[in-house]
């Protein structure tokens, strides 16, 4: 256990890693034109969010919503601080990613054989024999690469997937000299205890190696996984602004954590996000203009705690009816 009381914040720092704008924007039936991106993308750098995953280098007929990535990356005005990355499935990818000056490359396989093989039509062994190549090319250009894993705490097609054997794939790539790893909940599978456990695992066999979880609101846990997991002694999360995402083998599946719940939520309890609350609410708040759609955002609807209302018009005459009756 946590030797900090994890209720107590006391300003103890938390990075959010924005993936909206990839992971979010891709599952989108619209385009976003990209000057709009570009724009969202420079308002999330000015709120201050300590990572921002910015597109992804694929093929335009894999995901056409991304398929001005080198642009948008190119054209982004950088905030000090703030590290711009990119998910690349292969060397055509990184070697796209690298020359358009992004600052870090994400690669994902799935710990779960079926999902794997739904997702990315290969088998667990072949994709970490492709992403070995990607490292190399990464590592060649002095190029911090990070792995997600996903279906770490579930897989919708095969249920639980063994902590050793997540563990198993986490010790491949930290034999490659990764620079982090990112533990995915990729349909919302997973639960406080089972967070906490697979955390704590984490953090005693490699203290050094960076490590992210990455949560799904599927089952209206996510802001309870974080917490668990700070309790575990993570301090990195990915968040969606607007709570964006998905994944297309989950029936129902909601989106990703949302980036202003989670950082409403540990404001309040005392931690420092060293982001500004305001500016994420109000990037949140455009969003619907741009996709054509309204959010599953809970801040955007109901607003922060801060935001107070005016009482109803006849307050006055309620007031003094019930001091009439006093």
């Amino acid at each position: 256990m946590n030797s900090r009381n994890v209720w107590n914040g006391e300003a103890r720092r938390i990075y959010i890693n924005e993936v909206g704008t990839r992971d979010g924007l891709q599952m989108e039936a619209a385009f976003v034109p990209t000057e709009d991106k570009i724009a969202l993308i420079n308002a999330l750098s000015q709120a201050g969010l300590s990572k921002i995953e910015v597109t992804a280098f694929v093929s335009p007929k894999a995901i056409p919503a991304l398929r001005d990535g080198e642009i948008v990356m190119r054209e982004i005005e950088r905030q000090p601080g703030t590290i711009y990355t990119a998910l690349v499935p292969n060397v055509r990818g990184a070697e796209r990613a690298i020359d358009a000056h992004t600052d870090e490359l994400n690669l994902v396989m799935s710990v779960s054989e079926t999902h794997n093989l739904c997702n990315l039509r290969m088998q667990r062994s072949q994709s970490f024999e492709a992403l070995k190549q990607v490292i190399a090319v990464a590592q060649q250009a002095a190029t911090p690469v990070n792995v997600s894993l996903s279906c770490c705490f579930g897989c919708p097609m095969e249920g639980d997937v063994p902590e050793a054997e997540v563990l198993g794939w986490v010790q491949r790539f930290a034999d490659l000299g990764v620079q982090g790893i990112t533990l995915c909940d990729t349909t919302g599978m997973a639960y406080p205890s089972q967070v906490h456990a697979m955390v704590k695992a984490f953090k005693t066999r490699w203290p050094q190696l960076g490590v992210t979880l990455h949560f799904h609101n599927t089952r209206g846990m996510a802001l309870a996984n974080v917490l668990a997991s700070i309790d575990a002694g993570a301090d990195r999360f990915d968040a969606s602004i607007g709570g964006l995402g998905g994944c297309p083998y989950a029936p129902g599946a909601s989106g990703n954590a949302c980036t202003e719940e989670i950082v409403h939520a540990l404001q309040l309890m005392g931690y420092d996000t060293g982001t500004d609350l305001a500016q994420i609410v109000a990037a949140a708040r455009a969003l619907p203009a741009l996709i054509g759609h309204e959010t599953p955002s809970q801040i955007v609807k109901a607003g922060t705690r801060w935001d107070l209302h005016q009482p109803p018009a006849d307050f006055a005459d309620i007031q003094e009816r019930a001091l009439a009756k006093a």
